[in-house]
Order: C-alpha cells, then sequence, then structure tokens
C-alpha cells in the first residue's frame, strides 16, 4: 500500500554530508525522484544535532521526515550523531538512513546497535548512485508508513 502522505506534500530530508560531491548526487538523484520533497544540507555532527534540536541559526529548522547520515564526519562523527539522535525521545522516531562510504563490517555492526534503520554502503558510480537514492526515497517515502509528527 503507497502511502498517502507522501503524494500530497513535500517531504523534509535531511542529509548530512561533509562531500561537497555527494551532497551534489544526492541533490540531483532526489530531483529526479518523483516525491516532492525538501532537502536540508548539513556538513557535520554538531550542525546535524543544532539543526535536530533547532539550537543558534537553526531554530526555524523543519523537522525532518527521514535523516541520511555519513558516518566519517567532521566535528562529531556520524556515530556520534546516531547515538544521541536514537537517545533523544523527541527524535528518536524520525528514520535514519546510514549512508556511507564504509562497506567495514564492525561500521554496520556498530549502526545497527546504535539503531539505524538502514545501512547503505554508497556506490563509486554515478548511475549507481543516483539509484540507491533514488530507491531510498522510494522505500521510506512511499511504501514505508511513517507515523505523523509527535
Amino acid at each position: 500500500m503507497m502511502n498517502p502522505q507522501s503524494e500530497n506534500q513535500c517531504i523534509e530530508i535531511l542529509l548530512v554530508e561533509d562531500n561537497p560531491g555527494d551532497v551534489r548526487l544526492t541533490k540531483e538523484a532526489l530531483k529526479e525522484g518523483k516525491i516532492l520533497n525538501n532537502l536540508s544540507v548539513v556538513p557535520d555532527g554538531i550542525e546535524a544535532l543544532a539543526f535536530l534540536r533547532r539550537e543558534g541559526r537553526y531554530e526555524n529548522a523543519p523537522r525532518p521526515e527521514l535523516i541520511l547520515l555519513d558516518l566519517n564526519l567532521p566535528k562529531k562523527d556520524g556515530r556520534e550523531v546516531l547515538a544521541e539522535i536514537k537517545q533523544d525521545p523527541s527524535l528518536k522516531i524520525i528514520p535514519v538512513v546510514v549512508l556511507t562510504s564504509s562497506a567495514a563490517e564492525q561500521d554496520i555492526i556498530k549502526s545497527y546497535k546504535l539503531h539505524a534503520n538502514c545501512y547503505i554502503t554508497k556506490p563509486v558510480d554515478f548511475d549507481q548512485f543516483i539509484e540507491v537514492v533514488k530507491s531510498i526515497e522510494h522505500f521510506w517515502l512511499v511504501i514505508v508508513r511513517r507515523p505523523q509528527e509527535t
């Protein structure tokens, strides 16, 4: 069954990514997708948590309905960000997709132990990267039922 909330409203997505090339590819893939979305981008873990907690310059930040999180981030790495998100009662309900270049088994295990909703290794190939992001969008924003904001 398709999720009706994704059909008629703009979906908020937070991308936590420090690589400008991956940010550009993700934006391109989401633009090509069929879901109307607003993508906010932050370059490190400190900014991600400030955005999610609506602190400082992010006081009017939209609440994301999906977080795409890189693991290898400056200032505060993605594992720490994931742990803080999933320990925060007001944030833990937001699905977090780890989207990273690491294929290391210990990163996969640790991410799931920290309650990541899924773990995807970024493809190096441009076309594959675009397809992966489009499939994330389709799965998480069309197929999966998400709760209304709490």
